[in-house]
């Protein structure tokens, strides 16, 4: 497994190169400063292990509570006694806190702005009476110049980290300052093992066996890579994929493009075929309103017609009543009864019918034939008579004897004769 580094100088590398096979650890940092950044314990916290973080300051200590929920995390500063100090931060530079005056005044001399605050200090011994039960895997030290006070107050004896790592030199410096401090771990039977530049490394006698371990700086072969290594790889796939998913939204969204211009070309063949048919129904509407107009015109004129014929009608009717009404009318119906009579005889349908219907009635025959007989003249003209009237073919008549018209067929002979004088007259004055 690579193993993520956070130290600020590779100190969880070799310390995992030694402890790495140790499961569920624990340890104790001092002067934690940040869950992560330049932290020691993270990696190891991320494998699993648990600790003690002591962090004095405010602001950072509430960062572990966040993020380190199954830790001890104390807002204590370390020292020789438990009670008070006087910490001095520097607010500008994240992890340059300390208790010391002299590094203080160093810090002011560079041009740092430093605060001062007061924490409550508690002695290591303390806390590990109260927090510690089991093995203390590695402690590590890094108060900037107050790691002697750090170490007065541990019990050595009663508790035995298997490896101490401790900050050795001035803050912001590469002079070394151990000689002050080293005899309070060299004394309790620690063994010097490893300097980084940084840091001074020792192990418990008891655990000798981890000192193959070291002598050898960190390196390609301790499988690690850097947080920010890590972060910037995961970044980059981050982006990858982002890119990825861009582009295939890009080019689903240009598929979707393509889609969306079909549908409104669609739309606009439909908008344009729409568009026809709606002139094509105003122009039908127009011819529509148009016939519509005539035809009310016509109905108009038709309804002006009737009312003039229903007038016309009214004033006939009432003419009609009034005739009827009339004493004139009442006298005349005999005459006009007549007058029908004498219409009906002179239609020659009427009476064939009546001649059919009179010569085939048997008692009438026998009435009129021996008078007939009797009289040969009488029956000879009512013979004449009924075969005009039934339209018998003539008889054909003598060479030079013109026929009788029809309307002189029943007038007597002398009366033809005389009408025919007359008109061999006025055809004789008309020639002259």
């Amino acid at each position: 497994m690579t193993l993520i580094s956070y130290a600020q100088n590779l100190e969880d590398v070799l310390l995992w190169r030694v402890l790495g096979h140790v499961k569920n650890g624990f340890y104790i940092d001092v002067g934690a400063n940040d869950p992560e950044e330049h932290s020691v314990t993270k990696a190891f916290y991320d494998a699993g292990w648990r600790g003690i973080s002591i962090e004095p300051l405010p602001s950072f200590h509430q960062a572990f509570l966040d993020q380190r929920p199954r830790d001890v995390n104390l807002a204590v500063a370390a020292g020789s006694s438990d009670g008070e100090l006087t910490l001095y931060d520097v607010p500008a530079v994240r992890g340059w806190a300390s208790p010391d005056q002299m590094v203080a005044e160093l810090h002011r001399s560079e041009g740092h702005e430093v605060a001062e605050l007061t924490v409550p200090v508690r002695t290591l011994a303390s806390v590990c009476e109260e927090h510690v039960q089991g093995e203390i895997h590695f402690l590590k030290v890094d108060v900037e110049g107050f790691e002697g006070e750090v170490l007065r107050g541990m019990d050595f004896v009663r508790w035995r980290p298997w490896v101490l790592v401790i900050e050795a030199t001035l803050p912001n410096s590469r002079a070394t300052n151990h000689a002050s401090w080293e005899h309070l771990v060299t004394g309790q039977r620690y063994r010097f093992a490893w300097f980084d530049g940084l840091n001074r490394y020792y192990v418990a006698e008891e655990h000798t066996d981890l000192m193959a371990h070291f002598g050898i700086q960190p390196n390609v072969f301790d499988d690690y890579i850097s947080h920010h290594l890590d972060k910037a790889w995961a970044s980059s796939k981050a982006l990858t994929h982002s890119l990825r998913e861009s582009e295939r939204h890009a080019a689903e969204t240009g598929q979707r493009a393509d889609a969306i211009a079909r549908e409104a070309a669609e739309l606009h063949d439909r908008l344009d075929t729409a568009w026809a048919r709606a002139e094509q129904l105003a122009q039908e509407k127009m011819h529509a309103d148009a016939s519509i107009a005539a035809l009310q015109q016509a109905v108009a004129a038709e309804q002006a017609n009737a009312e003039k014929l229903l007038a016309w009608a009214k004033s006939l009717e009432a003419t009609v009543i009034a005739t009827h009404n009339s004493t004139s009318w009442k006298i005349t119906r005999p005459v006009r009864a007549l007058g029908n009579l004498v219409h009906s005889l002179r239609r020659p349908e009427l009476v064939r019918r009546i001649l059919t219907r009179l010569t085939r009635n048997e008692a009438l025959r026998r009435l009129l034939i021996p008078v007939l007989l009797r009289f040969p003249p009488l029956g000879r003209r009512v013979q004449a008579s009924l075969a005009a009237l039934k339209q018998l073919p003539p008889e054909p008549l003598p060479e030079g004897v013109k026929p009788v018209p029809d309307a002189l067929r029943g007038v007597p002979a002398s009366v033809r004769g005389v009408l025919a004088d007359l008109e061999r007259a006025r055809h004789h004055h008309t020639s002259r």
